[in-house]
């Protein structure tokens, strides 16, 4: 047990991931993170961001181009899977029962953020965990049209891998002491990365619980 649980607290680390995995491990950690519904809990903008790092301080055997490059046809392959795998499997994804891998709460956050958005919720999912894994597959759950899928995959794999690869790349040129304060930089990520997801369930428990006031009140009202 001890065993599984480091190797699980590995796989969230992405600093041993680049170190130990190099490319290959990025690039399928990638690809499982933006089509395949159980890669939801995967680290994504930071490890992009410490590609990028890593490839400017030499710390990881592959260069920029490759990296990048590597990282955005995976990006961009995930999403065409997670949207292959909504698209076959429609409505019956709602009615699948919850598993360690499998949260029926992250595909109606999906819903949410993607009727909220529409086909653009594929572009700013890609910034939002969660949304990134399931907004593909409920593209494909609602059947978009593929053309429009295809623009908003490639767009949206464009903006994200640029900002945060290509971004931690150029900081670990100018600013080679940056691999100093990289905790904190994992952190401050995290925290503006999860940010539109406590903000968005603070909304839906305010929302459930004005509901469920009204509904005693006006139980109240009828029993007087």
């Amino acid at each position: 047990m001890q065993d599984l649980w480091l190797s699980f607290q590995q796989l969230m680390d992405p600093e041993y991931l680049l170190s130990h995995g190099g490319f290959y491990i990025v690039v399928l950690i990638v690809f499982a993170e933006t089509g395949l519904f159980f890669g939801f809990f995967l680290p994504g903008d930071y490890l992009l961001f410490l590609a990028g790092l890593f490839c400017a301080l030499g710390k990881i055997d592959v260069d920029i181009v490759t990296m990048y490059f590597g990282i955005l046809g995976a990006g961009i392959l995930g999403n065409f899977t997670g949207y292959w795998f909504g698209y076959r499997t429609g409505p019956v994804l709602f009615k699948r029962k919850d598993s360690l891998l499998f949260k029926r709460k992250y595909v109606i956050m999906a819903e949410e953020f993607y009727q909220k958005y529409g086909g653009t919720a594929l572009i700013i999912g890609r910034f939002v965990p969660i949304v990134r894994t399931f907004a593909p597959i409920f593209a494909g759950v609602v059947k978009l049209n593929f053309r429009k899928f295809i623009f908003y995959n490639v767009a949206g794999a464009l903006l994200w891998v640029s900002l945060l690869t290509l971004t931690g790349y150029f900081l670990g040129v100018k600013f080679p002491a940056i691999i100093n304060y990289v905790e904190y930089i994992i952190v401050g990520l995290i925290v503006i990365a999860f940010l539109p997801i406590v903000i968005a369930l603070l909304k839906r428990w305010l929302k459930n619980r004005k509901k469920e006031t009204n509904k005693t009140n006006s139980n109240n009202s009828n029993v007087n």
